[in-house]
């Protein structure tokens, strides 16, 4: 009964000290450790009295992979581009629309300042000045096979950089799905325009038939 009677005198002053005690509204609050809500930012190049040689920009530790950029077997010399083609196969189909949009959005936002929409090297930037790319219905663009398209976007080209470090590895794979459809009627002229096959002397074995190549994935040779 006595700590019923204690426990409600506690609640009933709680609410009156609830009620009447009210904080001063003009004053900051007590703050603890106030250097935990509000630390010091660095811009990447002002100086920092935190490391030796007085940079906040630091270069990455030596023998370290970034998380973000996965490590590449290849090279950016020709080689390692002929190399990639032949053993880079594309995880994604042709007709795999999800690929294709997206690989669109990659394209609008990386590759249209230089080679234009359509791809004919005829971008905003190549329009005010910087070497104009090739097309991509060239010759040379219809030939690449897509793991080199791959080693190219990658690695870059040329006058092209290498965009490892800002598309993603997924992505990159999906604007080559992207510029495959750019070059389909290229490559469609093209096969029409090729001679047929001549046809078979007498008594020759007939030839085995060819199997058709991947739309994503279809090469046309010189």
């Amino acid at each position: 009964m006595r700590l019923n009677i204690f426990l409600a005198i506690v609640f009933v002053l709680l609410v009156l000290a609830n009620l009447y005690v009210r904080p001063d509204e003009t004053r900051l609050n007590f703050e603890f450790l106030p250097e935990m809500v509000r630390t010091p930012s660095y811009k990447a190049f002002d100086t920092n009295e935190n490391f030796s040689n007085g940079m906040t920009f630091q270069a990455p530790p030596a023998n370290t992979v970034s998380q973000d950029i996965a490590p590449d077997a290849y090279g950016a010399s020709e080689a390692d581009a002929i190399r990639a083609g032949e053993e880079l196969k594309n995880p994604y189909g042709a007709d795999d629309l999800a690929a294709y949009t997206r690989g669109g959005q990659v394209f609008k936002t990386w590759c249209v300042p230089c080679h234009g929409g359509g791809g004919k090297g005829d971008g905003p930037v190549a329009m005010r000045g910087f070497p104009a790319p090739p097309p991509l219905t060239s010759q040379s663009a219809l030939a690449m096979k897509d793991g080199r398209i791959f080693h190219v976007i990658t690695h870059g080209q040329n006058n092209m950089p290498g965009y490892a470090s800002q598309i993603s590895a997924e992505d990159r794979w999906k604007a080559v799905i992207y510029v495959r459809s750019l070059q389909r009627p290229a490559l469609d002229a093209a096969a029409a325009a090729a001679p047929a096959s001549p046809a078979p002397a007498a008594g020759a074995a007939p030839a085995a038939p060819a199997t058709p190549a991947s739309p994503a994935t279809q090469e046309v040779r010189p």
